[in-house]
């Protein structure tokens, strides 16, 4: 009995490495694709603007643009700022207005999602502001806020707000009604139920939210930074711009898009985190 146990319990035991030895390789694979993908797309770029199918002027190589970024790291031309300037800058908007979005956001979906009342009170006036572009509001938010950082980040606010908002509210509108009734037969209070049942439940859809706000503001950032900015990454594409310079315009791009990619990356290792017990 005992041998039939411990074959069991190895045979068990080889499962799971066999799974573990499975996931790691499927993780390898996604890693190699991922890389090839990559090295794939700068070889195609770099061929074409190497075999003079275009012209250097619009399109700069991956070789000049690595280049021109250790330049920029100490020269401030054309734009009058170095490039640490300018992501530092840009961060600074970005973050105060994607975060603001999820401190305001987030909660007031999670309370639109729970308690009919405040939905209707609040719905209407959500429902008008919504549809309207975040570029529309700059006209408004240079006679309210001035040129300044809050202006900026006003817009990216804006961009973000409303994604954080329905994702919050439908996740919470999602509940498991069982798990609802089972917290109210325990004596669970309404709040307590909110707080404890509602939120944690409607915690997947709240980080898809913010993971939409997240790419709102990058892609937000260029028009926020149209605010007669004199530094930042959407500023500098800008100049690149007027002073017909595509690589600098190419690198200002190749940036925000490097640096969302590390938001992102950090936002699944929150993710995993928080909602680990999910998941298990």
């Amino acid at each position: 009995m005992s041998e039939q146990v411990c074959a069991a319990r190895l045979s068990e035991a080889e499962r799971v490495a066999l799974v573990q030895c499975q996931k790691k390789r499927d993780k390898y694979t996604a890693t190699t694709l991922s890389v090839a993908g990559i090295l794939g797309f700068l070889i195609i770029w770099q061929v074409i603007a190497s075999s003079g199918l275009m012209s250097e002027r619009f399109l700069a190589s991956p070789i000049e643009i690595v280049q021109l970024f250790f330049v920029k790291l100490v020269n401030p031309s054309p734009d009058g700022a170095t490039l640490g300037v300018n992501i530092l800058s840009s961060l600074t908007v970005a973050l105060t207005g994607f975060v603001l979005a999820i401190a305001i956001g987030v909660p007031m979906g999670l309370l639109m999602g729970w308690y009919r009342g405040f939905d209707r009170f609040m719905r209407p006036i959500f429902e008008i502001v919504r549809p309207i572009p975040p570029v529309s509001w700059i006209p408004l938010t240079i006679v309210w806020l001035g040129i300044d950082l809050r202006a900026k980040a006003f817009i990216v606010f804006f961009a973000a707000f409303v994604p954080c908002l329905i994702n919050a509210y439908t996740g919470i509108r999602q509940t498991s009604p069982v798990l609802i009734n089972v917290a109210k037969t325990c004596g669970a209070s309404d709040f307590t139920v909110f707080l404890k049942v509602g939120c944690p439940s409607a915690l997947t859809m709240v980080f898809a939210g913010i993971r939409v706000a997240l790419g709102n503001s990058w892609a937000t950032l260029v028009a926020a930074e149209m605010l007669a900015a004199d530094s930042g990454l959407g500023y500098m594409i800008i100049m690149g711009r007027q002073f017909a310079r595509a690589d600098i315009v190419i690198l200002g791009i190749a940036v925000i898009g490097v640096i969302g990619t590390l938001f992102v990356a950090v936002l699944d290792l929150v993710e995993d985190k928080v909602l680990g017990w999910k998941k298990q």
